[in-house]
């Protein structure tokens, strides 16, 4: 059999050449195509973005996805402003005092920038109020005009009194005042009878003295029911006085007030029904009993609340339509609140006291949210889509928290609601939402979804040099020469997992520009160069070395049981990946297999113990279906098998170690021993076929790791799926130890080729006959499997003899 050949070095990872780019550094480089770092490979999301904003019909908000770094914050807040600057200025909005339901306070809404500038001639009008009212009403002509009202009303009542008393006298009979009230008692030569006197007189006198009294006393009753009329009547006058002498001093107050709001119908009537209640409070005496000369402004403006103007959103050094970012999209902060104060061990509120909320803000312009917190704050969700279908905002509790309270609370007009909203999340959150909430297609009709990578061409590559200029200049870094950008495209190359691509995920970009940019300040350079970025990898690596060192020195102290010679049947190192903090490292593991005879099942140790995940168990039940069509289409598998990997305490998912399983499986099925110089992974399918899988490098870099410590004899290696090859972006020491011939890296695409290379022994390929060559690994396994088969249907043979004896004993006894 022929030596499997190993890829050579250059086919291990795919460099950048500084050559190709005609530039020093990044300074002389222009911005990228579009000038925006966020446009790169983005004209899909870009144009599906813009869409969105544009459609002025209902449901078409945006939901903006992908994976965090890829720049759709920054892309989309730059599009959201770029649009919004060629927009009106939104509305002020303002609340008023309702006086006819003080709980439903009324909605203004007044030209950007007149908002405040109402609410501050309101403010001066209740700060002049009180000293005008207490003016006017102190004034001598007024004080002289109530007096002289008041001295006729009494003139008045004294006269028909006294006219009363002497009509009465003329009849012997006196009026007389007393605490009790008006009496009448009768006279006798201008003196009032004693008691005694009256009572000494003769019966038909004293009956007609009694009928005079009790006629007067009629007359003296109609008298006194006019006079609540009169004392009306009066009252009307100072009123009428009252009011010829606030009325102009009231409207003198909102004189300037409506000169500036006369365009403004909507205020001008709020102005009416402010100098109606002033004037109606006033001569109420309310107004007059609240007025007091120690009084600070603020207990003063407190007093005369109902007359301030509530300014919710203020527009006034607004430039276009806003665009809100709230970054804490709880229920109150997204729709608004109406909060209250304790008096006298009461919670009480006004309108003065509701609070603004993003969606107010926001109102004619644009909100933005992150979608994964706006999910977890209790009834945000429910509340924004309530806002969206009605389209209204309307502060009030949530509908699952009405009645939780029973404190008083208002009841503001809504808001019309005429805004974009444009949620910010990941691709999981969005397919669930779509899948699960029947109204999110309905609201969030625009999905614009952002790349990962783009294809890594020439072209591109410039281009990605311009992004990096761009970067550059954003975080005011020195800027990088063209190895720098060479190396960076390459680690660009690595991010996006593919040879042929470049990540666009700028976060991660920009923060190995700084650390290099760090390296080149340290240095005293101009300018970051490959050395530098180099230089800030290596520190990273260092500074995130903790877990893979540790699992290291576990194999070399021999606490992990790892081999990396020698050779041995049913045991082969299988690679796996470890994510922690945005890191990922890789590192050999041991999986084994045992084989017994049996019925055919392969039994996965993982999934028995729940360690396994599915897409694991899905790996071990398709090497089980391979093992079942390829060796036993014409006979039952009559083979148990187990297994497992070895010292691993931790979930394993995946189905990458599938090809390695397989492997195992074969060798401790035919007992030909697996070189233990190898590590493996890929996957496999039904057909016996090598599949793709991921972290390709650092699952061959952590095996390089190990046998570098243990020393490189130019015999280790490790078999990757063929279709991985082009996602191969090793590190620099890994692919020299391979252009030097003591590291190999072999390509398979199919695990006959994988068995070749790990044990030696040619697979075996059936001819047209389909006769499997002796002494290959393919036709072993037909020869232990037929051996398996005849010896299990040899003990059925015995067990049924035997039954079939003590069957015919029993019935002969």
């Amino acid at each position: 059999m022929a030596e499997p050949v190993a890829l050579p070095a250059s086919a291990l990872r795919t460099y950048c050449d500084p050559a190709c780019f005609t530039f020093d550094t990044t300074e002389s480089l222009d911005d990228p195509s579009g000038g925006h770092a966020g446009d790169l490979g983005q004209a899909r999301a870009v144009e599906a973005i813009r869409f969105g904003l544009a459609m002025g019909h209902s449901g078409y908000h945006v939901f903006v996805l992908g994976e965090p770094g890829s720049g759709k914050h920054a892309t989309t807040f730059r599009l959201l402003r770029e649009r919004a600057a060629t927009e009106p200025v939104p509305p002020d909005l303002c609340y008023l005092h309702n006086f006819d339901e003080a709980l439903k306070p009324r909605l203004l809404a007044l030209p950007a920038g007149r908002g405040a500038t109402l609410r501050s001639h309101m403010q001066t009008f209740i700060r002049e109020l009180g000293p005008a009212l207490g003016a006017a009403l102190d004034s001598e002509a007024h004080s002289e005009r109530v007096e002289a009202l008041q001295n006729a009303h009494k003139a008045r009542e004294d006269g028909a009194l006294r006219e009363l008393g002497e009509a009465c006298g003329a009849e012997s009979i006196s009026l007389l005042q007393t605490p009790e009230g008006f009496v009448f008692a009768p006279t006798r030569e201008g003196e009032v009878m004693s008691p005694e006197a009256f009572e000494a007189l003769p019966e038909e006198e004293r009956k007609a003295i009694e009928a005079r009294v009790t006629a007067w006393s009629e007359k003296l009753e109609d008298l006194l029911n006019d006079f609540p009329g009169w004392r009306k009547a009066v009252r009307e006058s100072i009123e009428r006085a009252e009011t010829e002498v606030l009325g102009p001093a009231v409207s003198h107050l909102l004189r300037e007030v409506r000169e500036a709001h006369a365009d403004l119908p909507e205020v001008l009537s709020f102005l009416d029904a402010v100098h109606k209640d002033v004037l109606d409070s006033a001569i109420r005496g309310t107004m007059l009993d609240e007025m007091d000369e120690d009084a600070t402004e603020s207990e003063e403006a407190a007093r005369h609340q109902r007359y301030q103007v509530k300014l919710l959103v203020d527009h006034s050094a607004s430039q276009g339509a806003p665009v809100v970012f709230e970054n804490n999209p709880g229920y109150g902060n997204l729709i608004g609140r109406i909060e209250h104060v304790v008096q006298q061990g009461n919670q009480v509120t006004h309108f003065n006291l509701i609070r603004a909320g993003a969606l107010h803000r926001a109102n004619g312009g644009y909100l933005v949210l992150d979608a994964e917190r706006l999910l977890t704050q209790p009834y945000a969700w429910e509340g924004l889509k309530r806002c969206l279908r009605a389209g209204e905002i309307r502060i009030e509790p949530p509908a699952e928290a009405q009645g939780w309270s029973g404190a008083l609370t208002l009841e503001p007009e809504a808001v019309p609601s005429a805004l974009k909203v444009v949620l910010i999340g990941d691709r999981d959150i969005y397919y669930l939402l779509m899948d699960n909430d029947p109204e999110f297609a309905d609201l969030f009709k625009v999905a614009a979804d952002f790349d990962d990578d783009l294809p890594r061409t020439p072209d591109n590559e410039c281009e990605y040099a311009r992004l990096m200029a761009l970067l550059v200049r954003s975080a005011k870094l020195l800027p990088v020469d063209r190895s720098g950008v060479a190396r960076l495209v390459e680690e660009g190359a690595r991010l996006a997992e593919d040879a042929g691509r470049l990540s666009l995920n700028t976060r991660a970009l920009s923060d190995l520009m700084r650390e290099a940019d760090h390296q080149a300040r340290l240095k005293g350079l101009a300018a970051t160069g490959r050395a530098e970025v180099e230089a800030a990898l290596e520190a990273r690596a260092r500074r995130c070395n903790r877990y893979p060192s540790r699992v290291r020195e576990s194999i070399l102290d021999g606490t992990t049981l790892i081999s990396t010679d020698g050779e041995r049947a049913g045991q082969i190192n299988g690679l796996v990946v470890v994510e922690l903090a945005g890191e990922r490292f890789g590192h050999p593991v041991r999986i084994t297999a045992t084989v017994r005879m049996g019925e055919g099942d392969v039994v996965d140790i993982e999934r028995e113990t729940e360690l396994g995940g599915a897409i694991h168990s899905k790996g071990v039940l398709i090497l089980s279906a391979f093992l079942a069509a390829r060796y036993a289409r014409h006979q039952p598998m009559s083979l148990s098998a187990s297994l497992v990997f070895e010292q691993s305490y931790a979930p394993v998912e995946g189905d990458s170690a599938s090809l390695a399983e397989l492997c195992a499986l074969l060798s401790a099925l035919t007992q030909i021993p697996i070189q233990q110089r190898f590590a493996i992974t890929g996957s496999v399918n039904q057909f016996g076929e090598v599949q793709v899988i991921g972290g390709v490098n650092e699952k061959i870099e952590g095996f390089y790791d190990l046998c570098m410590a243990r020393g490189l004899d130019g015999s280790h290696g490790v078999v990757i799926p063929a279709a991985s090859v082009r996602h191969l972006m090793l590190r620099e020491d890994v692919v020299q130890a391979a252009a030097q011939g003591l590291f190999h890296i072999h390509a398979v695409k199919t695990v006959d080729e994988a068995m070749s290379v790990l044990t030696g022994v040619e697979a075996g390929e059936p001819d047209a006959k389909g006769v499997i060559p002796k002494g290959t690994l393919n036709h072993k396994v037909a020869a232990v499997l037929a051996e398996m088969t005849a010896a299990r249907h040899a003990h059925a043979d015995a067990d049924g003899a035997v039954g079939s004896r003590q069957h015919r004993r029993r019935h002969s006894v």
